[in-house]
């Protein structure tokens, strides 16, 4: 009788493994799950394709000379130099500020800290704050840094790379910090313990086994997030950015990086995108595929720096 039972079960099994009895609703809902898949790479293609016809003749034309021209009011002497620089010294400043804070104030709450109400609620703002739309950055940059920077150098109303760099690091902070959290708890805990068992040190521990067991995911979420503040353009609007230059006269590098007026690529490619003449939307598309490129780049690096880690460990 049980043997009967046995077999009457197992024929039930592989009729719906061979899919005898359809499954409508299921078969229904990936359908269309399929169809959202398709309709959005479609819709993304054809954004590309639109931005690649307009924006290449402009790249094919004048080359290098538009990745170093200041901005113009002629179509046809415009550039992207200044917003260049602009962004790049600004990646700087996050990489120098995010970067080291964030991962240090991970390595404390996964680590050192507690398992305390504090600690909990520390954690839980963290998280919130990442989901803080990038406006809201824009405003604290505005009220925060431009007000004691201005009040620091003696100037009034005027943003400056530093001001936005700080911005921007603010922006990401949270964002590194939960990355590298989730990276340090997902390494296992027998290797901590095993390093224990030998006489290491907690530091010893940290910085010898988990924080170069973790540094894919953490490399990973930092240069992502370097991504994500390369493009951001809300923030540096509020804070003072223009489509200016990135430095007058002869002022030194400090002078320059506290007065100076500033531009990033985000921001000029808004500008461009604003202005009736069509010449200034061709250039507008170049400038985005500039920035595609760079992003590509950058994405690039961090699966390059995942699979290196990835190997070793």
């Amino acid at each position: 009788m049980g043997i009967a039972v046995t077999d009457a079960t197992t024929n039930v099994v592989t009729a719906q493994l061979r899919g005898r009895r359809r499954d409508v609703t299921g078969s229904l809902f990936a359908a269309g799950l399929l169809s959202a898949l398709l309709l959005s790479l479609l819709i993304l293609l054809l954004l590309l394709w639109d931005v690649v016809r307009t924006g290449w003749p402009v790249l094919s034309s004048r080359g290098i000379g538009f990745l170093t021209a200041g901005p113009s009011s002629f179509p046809a002497e415009a550039g992207i130099g200044a917003a260049l620089v602009g962004s790049f010294v600004m990646m700087l400043i996050v990489a120098l500020v995010a970067f080291p804070l964030g991962i240090g104030a991970a390595v404390y709450l996964e680590e050192y800290a507690r398992d305390t109400r504090l600690t909990r609620f520390i954690t839980t703002n963290v998280r919130n704050l990442a989901g803080v739309p990038s406006i809201v950055y824009g405003i604290l940059g505005l009220v925060l840094f431009v007000e004691v920077l201005n009040r620091m150098v003696d100037i009034r109303d005027q943003g400056s790379l530093l001001s936005g760099g700080l911005t921007l690091a603010a922006l990401v902070l949270p964002i590194v910090i939960i990355t590298t959290s989730e990276a340090l708890r997902a390494v296992p805990r027998s290797l901590r313990e095993a390093a224990f068992g030998v006489g290491a040190t907690r530091w010893e521990v940290i910085r010898h086994h988990v924080l170069p067991a973790a540094a894919p995911g953490i490399l990973t979420g930092t240069v992502l997030s370097l991504a994500r503040a390369f493009g951001e353009t809300a923030p540096l609007l509020l804070v003072g950015a223009v489509t200016g230059f990135f430095s007058t006269g002869d002022a030194g590098f400090l002078e320059r990086l506290t007065r100076s007026p500033f531009s990033a690529l985000p921001v000029q490619i808004l500008a461009w995108t604003t202005l009736p003449n069509e010449a200034f939307k061709a250039l507008a598309a170049a400038a985005i595929l500039v920035m595609m490129a760079i992003l590509l780049v950058v994405n690039g690096i961090a699966i390059w720096l995942r699979n290196r880690y990835e190997k070793t460990w």
